[in-house]
């Protein structure tokens, strides 16, 4: 890849737009940056996301929206929202697929110009209180198997964030004033997993 006006599509739902922190802090803009300053000149992400979103609804909003088919680099984290609505394994199996493969065509068909990250455990949060906590996590797990092994069969890089996030249950500072979020502290993590995988890519 050469590193000039390099550009990156970002597509997710409320973790990707980054709720409840200002849009400087969001994943996507804090990993622009830290390559910025590593001498790879990207510039402004290209977000596609929306909180609440679903792999459907994230769909037919890349369906609706006018999009290049050559970015540099492309990030994928969907399917929080499938989890706490209850919708089924086999459903976000095949959406998630096509997500991907879309993510990959958006890339220029170079799948190592893909990155997916994990889902997080909102259950480690202070808003889960009085849920659920280990049903979640194990649900979150079962869909983060699922995207992890479709992520793998088309050879695009997984980053997996999840395990942090978890880190919530004892220290809020990991999350925004909704109790839900991550905070900006937490997607500097996120962010400094991306930027390093897309480092090593560029090399």
């Amino acid at each position: 890849m050469n590193p000039t006006n390099l550009t990156y599509l970002a597509l997710g739902d409320s973790y990707t737009i980054g709720e409840g922190v200002p849009e400087h802090e969001n994943f996507p803009l804090q990993a622009t940056q830290l390559l910025n300053q590593a001498g790879y000149p990207f510039g402004k992400p290209t977000i596609v996301a929306k909180t609440g979103w679903t792999t459907d609804e994230l769909q037919q909003a890349i369906a609706a929206a006018s999009l290049d088919s050559n970015y540099g680099i492309v990030s994928l984290l969907i399917g929080v929202n499938n989890q706490y609505r209850g919708r089924n394994h086999t459903e976000y199996a095949a959406q998630f697929e096509e997500l991907l493969q879309q993510a990959i065509a958006f890339a220029g068909h170079k799948p190592q110009h893909v990155f997916v990250l994990s889902i997080p455990d909102w259950g480690a949060t202070p808003f889960a209180e009085g849920r659920d906590r280990a049903q979640i996590a194990r649900e979150i797990d079962q869909f983060n198997a699922t995207n992890k092994a479709i992520t793998e069969k088309y050879l695009v890089h997984y980053i997996d964030i999840t395990p942090g996030t978890r880190e919530a249950a004892s220290d809020t500072s990991l999350v925004t004033t909704d109790h839900l979020h991550p905070s900006g502290k937490e997607y500097s993590r996120w962010a400094a997993k991306l930027a390093e995988a897309v480092k090593e890519e560029m090399k």
